[in-house]
């Protein structure tokens, strides 16, 4: 029988070597040993006297197999005995791995052969030992473990916690004491009088302004502020009706200065930036996924921050509209496993994920919950289900709300104009109503008469993009338009783009969408930017939509004119200047420039 070169430490070693264990007899035990009276008797010869463990560890599962001291050379076999050998090699062998694979054949004949009268039951092999420590095997183990030579328990710690105490979350990064140059004092002064008449007057103050007098600062930069500003200065930044590749590096920046810092982001300005993260492009796709996990990810186990029910709608909301199905609703019963209840951001998302999957019964099944639920409806929960609609092609179900929501309009001259702080103050309103309501349901048909179910500028922009661009309805489109002016809508960029999208798809000879509607739209474009026009500006898509539209009626002459009054018109950088002068090329190419060539797509 092979036996392994380092026994050291293991019962098998103490029992073939017939020796106690180095382990044992060259290390004084650290416990008392109690005797027992009635254990002084050696029950067998051939065993040496060795200390094992406490027998308040007395395992409670019988074992098949007792031990048997016939013979010397049965020693190893019934050792080796199926259920008498830990389950565990790394118990006794913590030294080296354990890849000797062992023979049990033996084992079994012995245990197979035994007559009934040499079992012995449990009490007794117990009584093979003389004493035990009052110890258990887990004291032992950490005992062998101990790398400072036995006598010094390893350091307690460091365990670090995030703490959310108001007092720790506004934690001064700006020693009071400290006398600063008054160069930086009147550079801090002007900055906190910047960002608290964003914060009061939005439109006031531009962002740009905000961040240069942020930068002006020495580094490191967020050790000049209190804490109020800090978190002041990261609110206001946040504040972007569309969040776009600039405003999002911008944010991360500051984030990335704070954390540098050593200082705490809140909840809300980790649910800020997973929002960046997944927005700041026109269609999310997996990678701005990604990035909102790996946010998600070091906010809750780096960070220590719990996700919100805000947290949860942000990352629903990215998956769904990246095409994560699947990850969607794994994210959806994780917000119900932590008892996350219902708000009116999680109801419009919903019913969006329903629409997104072509469901027509499911965004009437999510309309309807959130209806029973108790949340007031307005213009932005209808046009949730007339873009669902839309997207199910149920055309017919989505003019029926959009005509409800006509209906609902008493007086088209009353209604507030809208813009995205105004909204936005509005949802707060309602989320309060339905906080309410959820105590005093009585209340509910009065706030609902406050809240305002009429048509807005996203109706008609999920209206003319369907009835435009996708069908090529020239007269749908036309009285959308018109009913715009009855109730108020002002012209934006979105429309004008729609338009000309469907007039670069639909547009050539014998079409309705003709080359003098087409010249009546670009006047009226070019009037609304000269006005500076709120929303309204030339983008690329903007222009790429407006070259690929005159493409199918205009000379090569009449190219090159559009293009010079986009040019001195818009405010692109270096690189998308010549992004456009390469894509006017290309159309340029083209026979008779109309496109054909499937490398030209918007």
């Amino acid at each position: 029988m092979r036996i392994f070169t380092r026994i050291d430490r293991s019962i098998y070693g103490a029992i073939l070597s017939r020796r106690p264990s180095p382990a044992l007899s060259s290390t004084p035990s650290l416990y008392i040993t109690k005797l027992r009276d009635d254990c002084r008797e050696a029950i067998c010869d051939s065993l040496p006297a060795a200390t094992s463990r406490s027998c308040k560890t007395r395992p409670k599962k019988k074992h098949n197999a007792s031990c048997t001291f016939t013979l010397a050379r049965h020693i190893s076999s019934t050792i080796a005995a199926s259920g008498s050998r830990p389950s565990s090699f790394s118990y006794f062998n913590s030294n080296f791995p354990c890849s000797r694979k062992w023979n049990h054949a033996a084992a079994t004949t012995v245990d197979v052969a035994l007559p009934s009268h040499i079992t012995r039951p449990k009490h007794e092999l117990l009584e093979i030992i003389d004493s035990y420590d009052d110890t258990t095997v887990e004291e032992h183990l950490e005992f062998l473990r101990d790398p400072y030579l036995r006598r010094y328990a390893p350091a307690d710690g460091p365990y670090l916690t995030v703490s959310d105490k108001s007092e720790d979350v506004s934690l001064q990064s700006v020693d009071h004491s400290q006398r600063l140059d008054p160069e930086e004092t009147e550079m801090v002064r002007k900055l906190r009088e910047a960002v608290i008449l964003k914060l009061r007057r939005p439109a006031t103050v531009d962002l740009d302004t905000v961040y240069a007098l942020y930068q002006a600062l020495p580094e490191p930069r967020i050790s000049h502020l209190t804490a109020r500003l800090r978190h002041q200065l990261l609110a206001v930044l946040g504040m972007m009706e569309r969040k776009d590749s600039k405003s999002m590096l911008r944010y991360f920046s500051v984030v990335t200065d704070v954390k540098n810092s050593g200082f705490p982001l809140t909840g809300p300005e980790w649910n800020t930036a997973m929002s960046f993260a997944s927005r700041y492009v026109g269609r999310s796709t997996e990678v701005e996924l990604e990035a909102a996990l790996h946010l998600w990810r070091e906010m809750e186990q780096v960070s220590g921050v719990k996700g919100s029910d805000v947290t949860f709608n942000i990352l629903f909301d990215v998956a769904t509209k990246a095409g994560k199905f699947g990850l969607a609703e794994m994210i959806y019963q994780e917000m119900i496993t932590r008892g996350f209840s219902f708000n009116r951001y999680h109801h419009v998302s919903l019913i969006h994920y329903f629409g997104l999957k072509q469901d027509s019964g499911g965004v009437r099944a999510a309309y309807k919950r959130m209806v029973e639920s108790g949340e007031i409806i307005d213009s932005t929960v209808l046009n949730a289900v007339i873009s669902g609609f839309l997207k199910s092609g149920e055309e017919e179900s989505a003019e029926r709300v959009y005509e409800k929501m006509k209906e609902s309009t008493r007086d088209p001259k009353s209604l507030p104009d809208r813009n995205y702080m105004v909204q936005k103050n509005i949802t707060k309103v309602l989320m309060m109503f339905a906080r309410i309501t959820k105590k005093h349901p009585d209340m509910r048909p009065n706030f609902q008469k406050t809240a305002i179910i009429s048509p807005d500028l996203q109706t008609y922009r999920l209206l003319i993009n369907h009835y435009g661009p996708k069908l090529g309805d020239l007269t749908k489109v036309a009285q959308f338009l018109d009913e715009m002016k009855l109730f108020n809508v002002p012209l934006h960029g979105a429309i004008f783009l729609a338009l000309f999208k469907a007039f670069g798809k639909h547009g050539g000879a014998g079409s309705d969408w003709s080359a003098e509607r087409l010249g009546s739209v670009w006047s009226a474009f070019l009037v609304a930017l000269d006005s500076e026009t709120e929303g309204l500006q030339i983008s690329t898509w903007m222009a790429m939509a407006i070259l690929m539209a005159f493409a199918r009626y205009s000379s090569r002459g009449q190219m090159l004119d559009i293009y010079e009054a986009l040019r001195s018109r818009w405010n692109l950088d270096p690189a998308n200047s010549q992004f456009m002068m390469d894509f006017l090329g290309k159309i340029m190419k083209q026979p008779g420039f109309h496109v054909k060539s499937r490398d030209i797509t918007l």
